[in-house]
């Protein structure tokens, strides 16, 4: 069992630490967020006790929490990255709000739930530059989806002299970000080409009837190659495709609806590959009719449907085989 937990609140320019032992507070510090600052920081803690009764508890806070985690590799020490809506709604009422009282909040909550504790590890390199150029393209594919809307909402409401000197600085904005876009795409094909992992899975996942490129590399990069995630169930409550009932005493009884506490994102991707497979003729598409037909919900069919891609994911990488549309499982041959 830990002694000292640590409490750290992450922000751009700073990180807060609290240092919680024996219940009471033992040290409060405010430390640069870089990684020379926190790691001569970690090292002074380390004169006075080992890195086996040490336990570091952070919020998610996407990249700025990145200093901190290649810091406590180097240094072996056992960090806890923990969802902050999970650490607020396990922590009571707490009234006024600071980096302080956050950082003494989230070493409370190490100490209480340490036997619950999910150590981070670092993702893989080839991963962790997947993320970055994915995000930096979802950026310009956005940008560029707003240039190419100024140009068809507005070309009847504006002077068409302006229009025109509009026009063609727009267009050029756009043929620039088509070519990054480009220069990013052929970046994470090359990646993912000499990686032999994720080009075994890229190919697996792409295998599936309705998952494209885009999705197979969401979830490469939301399971971390299929490591995070191993029952697609929980997967499934990840993504918010997995129904959950709603009953109190004898007066409430909602219907079973997904919840919205989840990845959005793959979840967007999810749904527009059920749309593509439930518009063919394939096996899925034959689901969605007949199931239509006998009168369920047309969403609640759809989110069936979302839920069976995902298991047909985990299933092909499990299996290490290309997905088959009449496959026999040989177990069950007697």
């Amino acid at each position: 069992m830990k002694k000292i937990f640590i409490g750290v609140d992450v922000s751009k320019l700073k990180l807060d630490f609290c240092t919680y032992q024996d219940g009471e507070f033992s040290s409060e510090e405010i430390v640069a967020n870089h990684s020379l600052a926190i790691k001569d920081h970690l090292v002074s803690i380390l004169k006075d006790t080992t890195k086996e009764e040490l336990l570091i508890c952070a919020e998610y806070t996407g990249q700025y929490i990145y200093p901190l985690s290649c810091v406590c590799k180097d240094l072996e020490i056992d960090l806890w990255i923990e969802n902050p809506v999970q650490i607020k709604f396990r922590s009571g009422m707490q009234r006024g709000k600071n980096d302080k009282l956050d950082a003494r909040k989230i070493a409370i909550y190490a100490q209480r739930f340490e036997d619950q504790a999910r150590l981070f590890s670092m993702p893989e390199e080839a991963i962790q530059g997947l993320k970055q150029l994915v995000s930096e393209r979802d950026m310009l594919v956005c940008d560029r989806a707003k240039y190419k809307g100024q140009l068809t909402d507005q070309k009847d409401f504006m002077n068409q002299q302006i229009y025109t000197k509009k026009h063609k600085r727009l267009s050029l904005l756009i043929q620039n970000l088509n070519q990054a876009i480009k220069q990013i795409e052929d970046q994470i094909q090359s990646i993912i080409d000499n990686d032999e992992t994720l080009s075994k899975q890229h190919d697996l996942l792409c295998s599936i009837d309705g998952v494209g490129e885009r999705t197979s590399l969401k979830m490469i990069l939301e399971t971390n190659a299929f490591r995070d995630f191993k029952d697609p169930r929980k997967f499934c409550c990840h993504a918010g495709v997995a129904p959950f009932s709603y009953t109190s005493g004898s007066s409430v009884r909602s219907k079973r609806k997904v919840s919205n506490r989840a990845d959005k994102s793959i979840k967007a991707l999810l749904h527009m590959a059920a749309l593509s497979v439930c518009t063919s003729n394939g096996e899925l598409g034959q689901y969605y009719n007949r199931k239509v037909a006998e009168g369920k919900n047309k969403m609640t069919v759809l989110n069936a449907i979302r839920a069976k891609l995902v298991l047909r994911m985990f299933a092909v990488i499990r299996n290490e085989q290309i997905y088959k549309q009449n496959y026999i499982n040989p177990l069950s041959i007697s």
